[in-house]
């Protein structure tokens, strides 16, 4: 399990990484030098593309992204303190909080999907609304998990290139010196 999310994780690196190279070169041809938009219903159109398409780049995450946070904490435990950067403890603090809020949220769209009307769909003005509500309150914590998730690759190989605490140290035999030979047995 903990490879196969590792490689949706860094699936999903690579995808975000894409989308938003896309969404800023959308943005820097599309705005003002202020950063104002050309065209709102346009630019908003197109910033609800990048959400959705982030979100759904996440999904495959999404199953296996507390089991791999869990894995690097323990990782972390028993790697020697030699070998743990401190930078590790805080992108794993950003990444168990941004999780969190994408489980509330996620929460919070079946509730509200829930609460529409029957003949609200996907497609339909009202289903979609709110998918974008929902998608653009999520994208910061996508982003989070974008710009910090390479810190479970790195913690995952670390970890397997560490001693293990458990090792004995190499024991070492005195070398033979030269020109002494063992007896030859007879």
């Amino acid at each position: 399990m903990h490879r196969r999310s590792l490689r949706h994780l860094n699936r999903y690196l690579q995808n975000s990484k894409k989308i938003l190279a896309a969404w800023d070169a959308y943005s820097d041809e599309h705005t003002d030098l202020d950063g104002w938009p050309h065209d709102d219903h346009a630019y908003g159109r197109r910033q609800s593309l990048r959400d959705a398409d982030t979100a759904q780049a996440f999904e495959t995450v999404r199953a296996g992204a507390h089991h791999l946070l869990a894995t690097a904490e323990q990782q972390l435990v028993t790697m020697p303190s030699g070998s743990v950067q401190t930078r590790w403890i805080y992108q794993l603090g950003v990444l168990q909080a941004a999780l969190e809020r994408l489980d509330a949220l996620h929460e919070e769209w079946l509730t509200t999907r829930d609460s529409l009307p029957a003949d609200a769909k996907p497609g339909t003005a009202v289903f979609d609304e709110a998918l974008s509500q929902h998608h653009a309150g999520c994208w910061s914590y996508l982003d989070d998990w974008a710009a910090h998730g390479h810190v479970l690759s790195e913690i995952n190989t670390a970890a397997r290139h560490a001693p293990s605490p458990l090792a004995s140290p190499p024991t070492t035999r005195p070398a033979a010196t030269a020109g002494h030979t063992a007896p030859a047995r007879r």
